[in-house]
């Protein structure tokens, strides 16, 4: 907190310091002149009527009243992860895009309009990366006017948490009546440790692993996904460079295990990966993504990336057991009901 020469807290920061990092405190109830202090970091993204808005890097938003501050300034961005590669969020969006292209996009300025008959969110979302050549309000409008023409809501995709991410267009669709549905994260980090991580002890090597570059009927029968279209079959396929990995199961079985696998220059994506229930804790998952990871030394990738939804601890624990650590924050945002009906 920010403290004056004579020891006292002091608010050091104005409407002025909108889109900046800043750490503030304020008393928990604004009405009292002492008592339990909450402290807030994040980007400032407005403030409007005596009303501070404070957009946390998981995305979250914390409405504060003015008049309840004890202190406040602005702070440098957050450091650099020290381990792992170096990314920005900007460079890992688009990484992230290129392994799970739509079948159907068409550019908006420097936005991507994405479409692909409602096969997840990320393939039926617009990817607002720098300036759409419009006013926002007029952006928004077209964004809505072409997924409605495709029989879809229309969402869109953004990061907070990393350097330079949109905490403020976050600030800005959440004004507009949009609402985030999702929240996940991207996690980093390197490749080769990945790679020799296979558990001693598992159920199956990784030589077993059988490496396809479609995804069969066999892999298809292990997916979280039922009744997959043709639409999804070329999303699940797209990528410079796909690979998927199987476990076979038992005679007659679908797979023990799955995963997929897109390398694109250093970064090696994987997702998709898949265990059967009655056959988890057993390693499967990390001798999966070790056959994949090999795979992707192999064609020149030194890094690693994944996205894993912010409220799936075991998928977390075993992603932060191989290295890996969250780059930034990622959410799909909803317009308006009422403007989709």
């Amino acid at each position: 907190m920010e403290i004056s020469a004579a020891g006292r807290l002091e608010v050091r920061i104005t409407a002025a310091d909108v889109g900046k990092r800043v750490s503030v405190r304020r008393l928990t109830d604004p009405g009292a002149t002492e008592g339990k202090f909450t402290d807030t970091v994040g980007v400032l993204t407005s403030w409007d009527d005596g009303v501070l808005v404070i957009t946390r890097k998981s995305g979250d938003s914390v409405r504060i009243d003015a008049s309840s501050l004890v202190a406040g300034k602005v702070v440098p961005p957050a450091p650099a992860r020290r381990r792992g590669p170096a990314a920005s969020f900007e460079e890992l969006s688009r990484i992230a895009a290129r392994a799970w292209r739509p079948v159907e996009s068409e550019r908006l300025g420097d936005w991507e309009l994405r479409a692909a008959s409602g096969f997840t969110r990320r393939a039926n979302s617009v990817l607002p990366l720098g300036d759409p050549g419009l006013p926002l309000d007029a952006a928004l409008d077209a964004v809505r006017r072409w997924y409605a023409a495709r029989g879809l809501p229309a969402y869109a995709q953004t990061a907070t948490g990393a350097e330079g991410a949109q905490e403020l267009l976050c600030g800005e669709l959440e004004r507009r009546g949009w609402v985030r549905e999702v929240t996940a994260e991207l996690w980093i980090g390197a490749l080769a440790p990945l790679a020799d991580a296979a558990a001693p002890d598992a159920d199956a090597s990784v030589s077993s692993v059988v490496l396809t570059r479609s995804a069969d009927e066999a892999w298809l029968s292990r997916y979280q996904r039922r009744g997959v279209s043709e639409v999804a079959l070329k999303v699940l396929g797209s990528g410079p460079s796909v690979w998927f990995a199987t476990v076979p199961g038992a005679s007659g079985e679908a797979p023990a295990a799955i995963g997929r696998c897109v390398v694109d220059g250093r970064w090696a994506g994987f997702a998709a990966v898949e265990v059967d229930p009655a056959q988890r804790r057993r390693g499967l998952a990390t001798t999966v993504m070790a056959a994949l990871a090999r795979r992707a030394l192999d064609e020149g990738a030194s890094a690693a990336w994944l996205q894993v939804e912010a409220d799936n601890a075991g998928a977390r624990a075993l992603y932060g057991r191989l290295g890996l650590a969250a780059h930034h924050a990622y959410h799909h945002y909803r317009e308006p009901r009422e403007a989709s009906s």
